[in-house]
């Protein structure tokens, strides 16, 4: 946010008569007026500075009122408020132009939100803020989310996300879908087309900020024929590894997702060569990383019979996250660094999320729970707790 300028005169008396302090030398008169005037300019300037320090350190530091089980909304958009080059756009209001370029009726969703974050950004006083007029639209845009249920925050950001996208979405007309062949361009190539493809559709201010591209590599063991499928993604769902030693690292959980796997039995697929179904192995890489990465810790089972939590140690890195080694090319710049978790305490039955944010303007951490807003040490926001995870990434304008 750009700092506000203000112009102040500061007037210096001269030097007083000789009157005014008549039992010292001139020389010494002079020097006690030279001290008066520097005394004031400081005294002034030093009130300035103050006023300043308390007018920035109240910015992004407003809690949000709990309207029933609504704390996963509330971690949520704590987190998207801390990420820079969103809160810049709703600041200053950068959404009007795109909303402008479109011709959507309805685009609440988004109004919505930047309303929500102006407050948070530009509020006098540290009174939490109500959320209730964004959450009245966000229930319109996804419907289960009515009601004071508690709610699963990785999916409410994807919801989120996706309504905030089509809000602005600069393409009005989404063209059709055409099926094309670049089975004969490089991996390279095909990646490049099948991104342009998809922002032909797909394409704001979300887009720009949070949407990477996956490769997917499938070999047929029979004949060695290997093709590529590239796919948009807004997250990365991680497993959490699991080790004898009990400590487990994100780089791990990162090699589990990537790993090769072998597609065997009922899931053999049919090679494109062979044209029919043949053993084959399937990798993950990354071909496109976005500027803000978010990695889930998928910490919920997904059991039938009773849902269980995994409530493992994760480290992951504060800063210089450097995921380099699973990019689709040597050259990608792929180092992040952390700038807010969402974290889950408690169970499957009864839990509570909260946020842990680096605030952007102070670089400081502070502990977001729900209407209570606390200063962190950075060496606080490592718990088993951590849920969802938000890097940015390392560029040469901000380290």
């Amino acid at each position: 946010m750009p700092s506000m300028r203000h112009s102040y005169t500061v007037t210096v008396p001269e030097d007083p008569p000789a009157t005014a302090f008549p039992f010292l030398k001139p020389d010494l008169r002079r020097k006690s007026s030279a001290v008066s005037g520097s005394m004031l300019v400081s005294t002034f300037v030093g009130l300035l500075i103050n006023q300043a320090k308390n007018s920035k350190n109240t910015q992004g530091l407003v809690g949000l009122r709990n309207l029933g089980n609504t704390c996963f909304m509330n971690s949520i958009l704590q987190c998207l408020s801390n990420t820079h080059d969103l809160r810049d756009y709703c600041l200053h209001n950068c959404h009007r132009q795109d909303l402008n370029n479109n011709s959507r009726a309805n685009t609440a969703l988004m109004e919505e939100f930047s309303k929500l974050t102006q407050t948070l950004w530009r509020s006098s006083g540290s009174d939490a803020v109500s959320p209730s007029e964004f959450k009245t639209q966000i229930q319109k845009y996804a419907p289960r989310f009515v009601g004071y249920n508690q709610q699963d925050a990785q999916e409410f950001l994807r919801f989120l996300l996706d309504g905030l996208h089509n809000d602005v979405n600069r393409v009005a007309i989404r063209p059709r879908v055409d099926m094309e062949d670049f089975d004969q361009l490089s991996d390279d190539e095909k990646g490049k087309m099948m991104w342009n493809k998809y922002l032909e559709r797909e394409d704001s201010k979300i887009v720009d900020l949070f949407v990477g591209q996956l490769k997917s590599s499938l070999t047929c063991s029979d004949c060695g024929y290997c093709s590529t499928v590239f796919d948009p993604f807004w997250d990365l769902s991680l497993p959490i590894a699991k080790k004898s030693s009990g400590e487990v690292s994100l780089m791990d959980c990162v090699r589990l997702f990537t790993k090769e796997d072998v597609l065997d039995g009922d899931e053999k697929p049919t090679c494109y060569r062979c044209k029919s179904r043949r053993k084959c192995t399937k990798k993950f890489t990354v071909q496109k990383f976005p500027k803000i990465l978010v990695l889930h810790l998928k910490r919920f089972s997904e059991a039938r019979v009773r849902a269980s939590k995994l409530s493992t140690f994760v480290s992951f890195p504060m800063r210089d996250l450097d995921l380099g080694e699973f990019a689709s090319e040597n050259s990608a710049n792929a180092v992040y660094n952390l700038y807010a978790v969402s974290n889950h305490s408690g169970t499957t039955l009864g839990g509570h999320y909260t946020a842990y944010c680096r605030n952007p303007t102070l670089g400081e951490w502070y502990n977001f729970n729900d209407s209570r807003v606390t200063p962190m040490s950075s060496s606080q926001v490592r718990s088993s707790d951590a849920y969802v995870l938000f890097y940015e990434l390392v560029t040469s304008s901000r380290v």
